[in-house]
């Protein structure tokens, strides 16, 4: 019995020592490949995983099929390559920041993860996600050399945000619902954007892009942003309802925009700087703007037959004649179906948004109160300050 007992213990220290060395409380820094290899006998590792920051090893971690908390690796410039052959769950944040040498990401059954954080990339053209991320909740990739996002496929998420990829020249994704915001922005600007399914979001923002399909949206409960894209038309055919305002700004290209079934407006509507955007005729459902109607550009005409309530200041601004257009808006305000200040003009040298004046007098009438709204339409003009910040 004694010999058993001395045989016994040291088996169980050493289980004990295992199971210990797969759940910690600390974050486990990895400084070499001997470093990972050592947590490849954990199926299932519980605790933060970091590489140093001198770490020149290819790092690799065979063998463990979920990680619970953050993996990192931040400033560690001579890393080349980071996988996991049979990881298949991450439910904390992979973080990969300023790795100038990297150009591999290895992670062939990674299905799903809390969230992914890709910052200064700049040798990384492929994410090796070959079995598809299908399931996360934020997406932030920014400043990589990326060609596509072939490998995240997410179903629904909380959060994208990818930013400044210039090389990036297709984002195509199955998914459904966005609960937050997706921000697409200042990447190649001819990537091609294809959301088949996406059936609802809160915030949608769309930054130097070459084409944008959202075929299957219905609903957003936040705000639509359009800035500085190349594609020559945008359609939502099946979109009903914005919480919050829509923008179309500075596109070009734009030559004509669909709304079919969109019939009301929570915020504001404004279209401004878009050259090309000759004719507006997009709206013919549109029942009521919760915000401003704020129209400036190079418009022969405006047409929203539906139009019946808007309950901030209407600014309709042309380099062309629309003294046409403004007799059918001016019995509006007469009703006072317009609550708030009242400006169609055409014939400007400088057609200018709410509250501006534009230089040269115009065709239309009746322009008081344009400039006391000022302070309430920038209130509600978010989108516009969204765009001042991508800028930067």
């Amino acid at each position: 019995m004694p010999s058993m007992m001395k045989i016994a213990l040291p088996a169980l220290a050493a289980a004990s020592g295992a199971y210990a060395a797969c759940s910690v409380s600390a974050t486990t820094t990895i400084q070499n490949a001997g470093d990972a290899s050592a947590i490849a006998s954990c199926s299932t590792f519980s605790g933060n995983i970091a590489i140093a920051t001198g770490t020149t090893d290819d790092i690799s971690f065979p063998g463990v099929k979920k990680i619970k908390g953050d993996l990192i690796a931040d400033t560690a410039t001579e890393l080349k390559q980071i996988g996991a052959s049979d990881l298949e769950e991450l439910d904390g944040e992979m973080m990969l920041n300023d790795l100038t040498r990297l150009n591999a990401v290895n992670f062939p059954k990674l299905k799903a993860i809390d969230s992914i954080k890709w910052n200064a990339l700049p040798a990384l053209q492929e994410i090796g996600f070959t079995g598809e991320v299908t399931k996360a909740n934020k997406v932030d990739i920014q400043n990589t050399a990326l060609r596509s996002l072939k490998g995240i496929n997410i179903e629904e998420v909380d959060t994208v945000f990818i930013a400044n990829n210039g090389y990036i020249d297709e984002i195509s994704m199955q998914l459904g619902n966005v609960s937050t915001s997706l921000t697409l922005a200042d990447n190649n600007e001819a990537v091609k954007v294809e959301l088949p399914n996406l059936i609802w979001a809160s915030n949608l923002t769309f930054r130097f892009c070459g084409s944008v399909s959202v075929p299957s949206l219905e609903r957003l409960n936040g705000s639509l942003g359009l800035y500085n894209n190349g594609f020559e038309s945008f359609s939502a055919p099946n979109l009903t309802s914005v919480g919050e305002a829509v923008a179309l700004v500075a596109n070009e290209n734009l030559s004509n925009v669909s709304f079919p079934a969109l019939t009301k407006i929570s915020g504001n509507l404004q279209i401004a700087n878009n050259s090309k955007l000759i004719e507006i005729d997009g709206y013919p459902v549109l029942k009521s703007i919760g915000g401003a109607f704020d129209m400036s550009g190079n418009f022969t005409d405006v047409t929203t037959p539906k139009l019946n309530s808007v309950s901030g200041a209407f600014n309709l601004q042309s380099t062309d004649n629309v003294t046409e257009t403004c007799k059918t808006y001016k019995p509006l305000k007469d009703k006072k179906l317009i609550e708030g200040g009242y400006r169609c003009e055409g014939k400007l040298i400088d057609p200018a948004g709410e509250g501006h004046k534009g230089t040269k007098q115009g065709d239309g009438d009746d322009k008081t109160g344009a400039a006391t709204t000022l302070s309430a339409v920038n209130g509600a003009l978010g989108l516009a300050a969204m765009a001042a910040v991508l800028l930067l």
